[in-house]
């Protein structure tokens, strides 16, 4: 797994009362652990820092589709379901700009 990877994995609900398998954006990856972002077709109203995707063959959606960046998680390597796809390097490109902004790691 590496950043930009699509996963489908078990997401926890904000108030920790559950879970659902969701599709997820691996940002990080550790020898156990994946750090990821939500991604959901509900597309109603975007937060400014989220990635709009458009379904393709390559990254495995079946809608259009947000990464909620502002919805994180880290979750142990062993609960992954599977892999959808992955993103295309304009699009990492994209992710990595709205990443510096959200966490305000600009100078």
């Amino acid at each position: 797994m590496r950043k930009g990877d699509i996963l489908l994995i078990p997401f926890p609900f904000t108030d920790l009362t559950g879970q659902k398998n969701r599709p997820a954006l691996v940002l990080v990856t550790t020898d156990t652990d994946i750090t990821v972002a939500f991604i959901t077709s509900q597309i109603k109203w975007q937060e400014e820092h989220d990635l709009k995707l458009e379904p393709s063959a390559k990254n495995g959606l079946k809608k259009t589709s947000l990464v909620r960046l502002s919805k994180l998680a880290t979750i142990n390597n062993e609960l992954l379901i599977g892999k959808l796809g992955n993103l295309i390097e304009a699009d990492i490109q994209q992710l990595n700009k709205n990443l510096i902004k959200l966490f305000q790691l600009e100078k």
